[in-house]
């Protein structure tokens, strides 16, 4: 189930707002420009704002999630018939064998990839994009070094941040760390709108995999020639990891 802050719909209307900085995906633009890719499936994309560019550069794009909240904020941002949403995950798409070896690109932004936190389910997913990816086209997707101890900095005083919006006056937000257990690391985002007083405390857990543990696991699910580049929006704090879909 995805976490309440994506798919809670008023939490989904404010994520946009909250966390307008989107140069990371700058990098994700230029690869599918580089790649030449005309297909594109974007998986956990969220409110779209990767799918609009996407629509933007004339690929054909289809972005799933299962958060519906999510995906209702990104439907106004596209031109109608210009890309599919589908509520659900990349196993959903790859049942469909219409939907099989018929992209050029599949990428996970962001923390999509931290969020599969079962073993099997990180795996599954991954064999469900190499299904969805013709031969030879790409997987890309970021992960957070756990050398860089990114939840040290989850803190009230280094992420709290408060917009005013027309329409809900001014919201706030912040993310705490709670608990760090071995790769999996817990924290709590409260979203507060002061025009009512709301507060929703959506909790997430991300898991930091090792490198060489993810590039094994691409390795089992068919993929090859793994490439690992430091993250540029972020440099010595993640990795860019840029798979190829074996035969």
């Amino acid at each position: 189930m995805p976490d309440a802050c994506f798919s809670h719909p008023r939490l989904a209307q404010v994520y946009d707002p909250l966390d307008p900085d989107r140069s990371d995906l700058e990098t994700y633009v230029n690869l599918a420009t580089e790649f030449g890719a005309e297909t594109v499936i974007d998986v956990g994309c969220g409110t779209g704002e990767f799918i609009a560019r996407l629509v933007d550069m004339d690929v054909s794009a289809l972005g799933v999630d299962p958060a519906a909240a999510s995906l209702q904020v990104a439907q106004p941002k596209l031109k109608p018939g210009s890309a599919e949403l589908v509520i659900g995950t990349a196993s959903d798409v790859a049942d469909d064998n219409a939907r099989r070896h018929s992209f050029d690109m599949a990428t996970m932004t962001a923390n999509v990839a931290q969020v599969f936190l079962d073993n099997e389910e990180w795996l599954s997913t991954l064999r469900a994009i190499r299904l969805c990816l013709r031969t030879g086209g790409r997987l890309v997707f970021e992960t957070r070094d756990p050398a860089d101890r990114a939840w040290e900095r989850w803190t009230k005083e280094a992420t709290h941040r408060a917009v005013e919006l027309a329409e809900l006056g001014v919201v706030e937000e912040w993310i705490e760390t709670t608990n760090v257990e071995g790769e999996f690391v817990t924290f709590v985002s409260p979203t507060i709108f002061h025009l009512d007083g709301e507060r929703i405390d959506s909790t997430s857990t991300l898991r930091f995999r090792p490198r060489s543990v993810l590039e094994q696991t691409l390795s089992e699910t068919g993929f090859t020639g793994v490439e690992v580049h430091d993250l540029p929006y972020a440099p010595g704090r993640g990795w860019l990891f840029i798979a190829t879909a074996g035969s």
